[in-house]
């Protein structure tokens, strides 16, 4: 299938000042004061404003293989598809997935993908924009600064709800439904998938960058799987 790109008007974005709160640590029984309130807002606005909403995803054809793990440490990750063959014992079980070019070994990852045929890797980010916002307030205003984070937090999981639910339409019209996603760094999925997000992704073509630390700039940004199946 090919390169999917997605540029989301502002308007589209509903600033949700109760998973701001979250981000900063309220909870629905303690909400945030007026003060706190509005400062939020004021975040929201400021941040709405500057940010430049860009994503782009693909989908590939997966499989999903279990096989038996001989104890042996074996990386998670293996820049081919060469297939290790692991004679059957009582060892515990491990899952090996391939999409693209890419083998990766990985249980968390296995069981969000199971039943799945095609998985869709996306990368998406808010731009440099609000990077540049907070730092300009992190000296001057940490309180402040620290809203700004949440916020752009909040506006990043909106942005990346979005592309999920053009990755719902392709999939419902070929009557197939997706999972939850799930982003590199998390589980037993390593970091080092982010270069494979790079190299299969035209990710510069959404301003995205990838730092010899496996981290991405702008901060504000996400990729993730989104597994599909029946």
């Amino acid at each position: 299938m090919s390169v999917n790109f997605l540029f989301p008007d502002k308007t589209n974005f509903t600033p949700d000042m109760s998973e701001t709160a979250r981000y900063l640590g309220y909870r629905r029984t303690t909400p945030p004061d007026a003060e706190v309130s509005a400062l939020m807002q004021k975040a929201a606005s400021e941040m709405l404003a500057a940010m430049k909403p860009q994503a782009v995803f693909e989908i590939y054809d997966l499989s999903v293989v279990e096989c038996r793990d001989n104890g042996v440490s074996k990386p998670p990750y293996e820049p081919t598809d060469q297939v290790v063959s692991i004679p059957p014992s009582d060892y515990s079980t491990t899952v090996t997935l391939r999409f693209a070019d890419v083998t990766l070994h990985s249980r968390d990852l296995g069981r969000n993908l199971a039943g799945c045929s095609k998985v869709a890797l996306l990368a998406a980010t808010i731009g440099p924009q609000v990077d540049a916002l907070i730092r300009r307030h992190s000296s001057l205003d940490p309180v402040y600064a620290s809203i700004l984070q949440a916020t752009g937090a909040m506006f990043i999981e909106e942005l990346v709800d979005l592309v999920n639910e053009e990755i719902k339409k392709i999939a419902a019209a070929e009557g197939l439904k997706t999972k939850p996603r799930y982003s590199p760094g998390f589980g037993d999925v390593p970091l080092q998938v982010q270069k494979d997000f790079f190299r299969l992704l035209p990710c510069t073509r959404i301003g995205l960058t990838l730092m010899d630390t496996l981290i991405m700039a702008p901060e504000k940004s996400v990729t993730a799987f989104v597994g599909i199946g029946g």
